[in-house]
């Protein structure tokens, strides 16, 4: 695998899908995507878990909130791509 993009939420069910959207839009397509959930309390595991269902690259972690640099540690740490991409939940990939 090419790349790894670690994306780090915190209670962004409302708009986290733009940003996974913006992944899977990408004409490239040899990467995977790290999402940590940094200890959200609204719906965000809900809205991640849809596109699990429908796409194998999106892997999801959890974790007691740390806040974003623990969790893009936790996200690289676990990271099988030769590249590392970073990406934040309320950011987008244009393609």
């Amino acid at each position: 695998m090419k790349f790894s993009i670690v994306l780090p939420t915190y209670n962004r069910a409302h708009m986290i899908h733009l940003a996974i959207e913006s992944v899977l839009n990408q004409t490239y397509k040899d990467w995977e995507l790290i999402i940590i959930n940094d200890g959200s309390t609204d719906k965000t595991k809900d809205i991640i878990d849809k596109f699990i269902e429908k796409d194998n690259r999106v892997k999801y972690l959890y974790q007691k909130n740390k806040e974003r640099s623990a969790a893009r540690n936790y996200g690289v740490k676990e990271a099988k791509g030769n590249w590392i991409c970073f990406l934040d939940s309320d950011d987008i990939y244009y393609s």
